[in-house]
């Protein structure tokens, strides 16, 4: 196998090349034009003219370099061209998207749409987490493009649903994620099943842990790509390092950083940690919700729903967000918690600063944990010196900004009028703060679902910011929403 490698040419506004000039067809540009794209990242630059003319592509390049669009463009304009598979079958995809987590193959899809529509493709993904009927009926009626997590496809293999024999184009996204996450045994098994001509593009920051023995085994005379160093840090980022004296100024110095009025993710390393401040900033007037792995798919989408629509401005989050969720203008990510490796911090600031936006990032840190982050710091490459703050600041006030109008959090007594008590026995009934949305038959609350937008930061849905609150539930663990919004639309001055 032999590998051509280029390099990331430097792109100034006098050459930098139209989507058509790379051989995007016009309906495809077209509808990237209805979208607000009109002009391709370097990446994109870089990939199209080879993954458009069927080269295997090994893609590098840090988060938000606008990735999903450079594989996503080609597989629609290939599958709906050259390898166009003739009439639909049921269970045989022509195109396959492989990732991590299911935010991200929820986004990928949802980018993927609007360009498969414009040729009549369909798209579905499939993931666990939930039932896998409405997957197993999609995928039945036919389907061109399937967006999946390796876990839920596997299944879905051997279950004879799908079969992979007929895909002509396979990618993998994030597929360091994917060794880090212990997947690739079941990529392997995956891309065996797959046809050995079919188009193969992976992109990944780095080709640690086994992801290097993916690329020898099945791509072949494959293309390397990279832009920018691997695991850089984005040069529109800023950096802080924020230090405070106690855990109490912490708490102080992260309910100031939350309140300003555009949007923000704040880290934490615990599930329960995270349901925790989102419900407190919601009861403190500042609406806000969580995301991590004890929520059901349908509490993701609705509130990422919300947060991509700005009813609530501050998502609270584990590392599960680190990576594939892409909601425009986040203007700041605070780590509350440091995380322990310096991927993890690259990853999880790549939520900010996207797609040549800026962004802040503030890591909060007490005093015993100064040598940990400078020795984190110093592996990311990122060059900062630690400011003594409290809340009142004045580097603090001018990063957080003007304040949000106060929201009213509903009374709990509002919150749990009328509810059923679910349909467990014998357990004492909850409610408010971050609670759920599963009754004890394990129904979702009614009202319209939600899912947040892909890669170009649309969203779809009511915004799931409902004041009626969440369903009390009985039982124990029933609660699917931790933090989802609880506020009324009242407004006024913070009085805080």
């Amino acid at each position: 196998m032999t590998s051509v490698v280029t390099s990331a040419p430097t792109v100034t506004d006098e050459t930098t090349p139209t989507f058509a000039s790379l051989g995007v067809p016009a309906p495809l540009v077209k509808t990237l034009t209805s979208k607000g794209i009109t002009s391709p990242f370097p990446i994109q630059v870089d990939t199209l003219p080879d993954t458009l003319n069927g080269r295997d592509v090994l893609g590098r390049g840090k988060t938000g370099s606008g990735k999903t669009l450079a594989f996503a463009i080609p597989m629609v304009a290939r599958l709906a061209g050259e390898l166009a598979g003739g009439k639909r079958r049921p269970g045989r995809p022509l195109g396959l998207i492989l990732a991590p987590t299911r935010e991200l193959a929820t986004q990928i899809a949802t980018a993927l749409e609007p360009l498969a529509s414009s040729y009549g493709l369909k798209v579905t993904a499939i993931f666990g987490g939930v039932s896998q009927h409405r997957q197993e009926v999609a995928l039945r009626g036919g389907i061109d493009i399937v967006v999946a997590c390796p876990g839920r496809l596997e299944d879905l293999m051997n279950q004879k649903i799908l079969t992979l024999e007929a895909v002509e184009i396979v990618v993998l996204d994030e597929a360091d994620h994917m060794a880090d996450l212990g997947f690739l045994p079941v990529v392997t098994r995956i891309l065996n099943a797959t046809p050995p001509k079919a188009q193969h593009l992976l992109f990944s920051a780095t080709l640690d842990n086994g992801v290097d023995k993916i690329v020898k085994r099945f791509l072949n005379n494959e293309v390397l790509h990279s832009v920018d160093e691997a695991n850089s840090p984005v040069s529109a980022m800023t950096h802080h390092v924020f230090e405070v004296g106690s855990v109490d100024a912490k708490k102080q110095l992260v309910r100031k950083l939350a309140s300003g009025t555009g949007r923000r993710i704040l880290f934490m390393r615990t599930k329960h940690q995270a349901r925790k401040l989102a419900r407190q900033l919601t009861q403190d007037g500042i609406p806000s919700v969580d995301l991590h792995g004890n929520l059901s798919q349908g509490a993701r989408d609705r509130n990422l729903a919300a947060f991509s629509a700005g009813t609530a401005k501050v998502l609270v989050a584990t590392d599960v967000a680190a990576r594939g969720v892409h909601v425009d203008e986040v203007e700041l990510v605070v780590h509350v918690d440091p995380p322990t490796e310096h991927k993890a911090y690259l990853h999880r600031s790549g939520r900010t600063a996207r797609a040549g936006s800026a962004g802040d990032v503030v890591t909060v840190s007490l005093p015993e944990q100064r040598r940990d982050l400078s020795q984190l710091m110093r592996k990311a490459a990122i060059k900062v010196s630690p400011q003594q703050v409290t809340a009142e600041s004045d580097q603090v006030a001018k990063l957080v900004g003007d304040i949000a109008p106060y929201v009213k959090p509903a009374p709990v007594a509002a919150q749990s009028a009328g509810r059923p008590s679910g349909g467990r026995s014998g357990g004492p009934r909850r409610s408010g703060g971050g609670g759920g949305g599963r009754n004890g038959g394990g129904q979702p609350r009614r009202g319209g679902q939600s899912r947040s937008g892909g890669g170009s930061g649309q969203s779809r849905g009511s915004g799931g910011g409902r004041s009626s609150g969440g369903r009390s539930t009985g039982g124990r663990g029933s609660s699917d929403s931790g933090g989802m919004v609880r506020f009324s639309t009242s407004s006024g001055g913070r009085g805080r």
